[in-house]
């Protein structure tokens, strides 16, 4: 069973490894990537989702800054922190953890960060970037998906791929790039009639849906390659969206939950970090 685990743990540990070495050269051109975290209230989930970013920079040797407001901020207030944040020259990378507050809107603050910061790749013209396939920051769970199913020697090009889900944050994003590899894309989503017809027919199968083991063996073509992007908090432990018991006897590789897909959104957004640091080096 080992071989047909997609072991997001292990290919991000590699990715880490890299970047810390090419950290180490940019040190000597005086440059180190800095990368800000502002969180907006006391979300748990949130608060995780910032410690292990935090904790990830420190290890690498990235610089850390974590900017902590109020539940009740004003927008105005995290608006003239983004302005605050493009105009640091320390600062190579901004991330606005969501979700906010409902009184603030998500889409003003994610415009106001400079494209040339955007490591999340939420900006408008980032999402551009992707579909005309122009060089620019990749959205980190998209991009892990990617680079986790090229590390572990999946084909993508002239295969059938379905992802299951729209999102702005995954579904759309993660189809997109997959059609930047040559592979033939369907998106399945709520309205679409028996979704597992398509889901059936693919060689590929990304599953972002947010319904825990949604996505039973029934629902799976013998053979195929399924990614899990859900991650759900059960008595037991952690559940994606996909059954993995039963849909592993039909896979020839899915990823777990969890190191699967999880551990490839921070290592995605650790590189992009870089990245935008390298171009102060130049």
């Amino acid at each position: 069973m080992q071989d047909k685990i997609l072991d997001g743990k292990g290919v991000s540990a590699k990715i880490k490894e890299e970047l810390a070495e090419e950290i180490k050269e940019l040190q000597k051109k005086n440059v180190t990537p800095g990368l800000a975290v502002v969180l907006v209230g006391e979300d748990p989930a949130s608060q995780v989702y910032v410690n292990m970013k935090e904790k990830t920079c420190n290890a690498l040797g990235i610089v850390s800054r974590k900017h902590v407001l109020p539940e009740d901020v004003s927008e105005e207030k995290l608006l003239s922190m983004v302005d605050d944040l493009n105009n640091d020259p320390e600062i190579d990378g901004i991330l606005v953890q969501l979700p906010l507050p409902g009184h603030i809107d998500e889409n003003k603050v994610l415009d106001r960060i400079k494209v040339e910061k955007d490591v999340d790749g939420f900006h408008p013209e980032s999402i551009g970037r992707v579909v005309l396939a122009q060089d620019g920051f990749r959205a980190a769970t998209p991009a892990g998906i990617i680079e986790l199913l090229k590390r572990s020697n999946v084909t993508l090009e002239g295969k059938e791929a379905v992802v299951l889900g729209r999102s702005n944050i995954v579904g759309k994003p993660v189809a997109l790039l997959l059609l930047n590899e040559n592979a033939t894309v369907t998106v399945a989503h709520s309205r679409t009639k028996d979704i597992a017809e398509v889901t059936r027919r693919a060689d590929i199968l990304v599953v972002a849906v947010g319904r825990k083991e949604m996505v039973t063996a029934d629902m799976v073509k013998q053979g195929a390659v399924v990614v899990d992007v859900g991650i759900h908090r059960v008595e037991d432990g952690l559940k994606g969206d996909v059954a993995f018991e039963e849909v592993k006897e039909k896979a020839s590789a899915i990823t777990p939950v969890p190191g699967g897909v999880g551990p490839m959104t921070i290592a995605m957004l650790m590189s992009n970090t870089v990245k935008s640091a390298r171009k102060r080096a130049i």
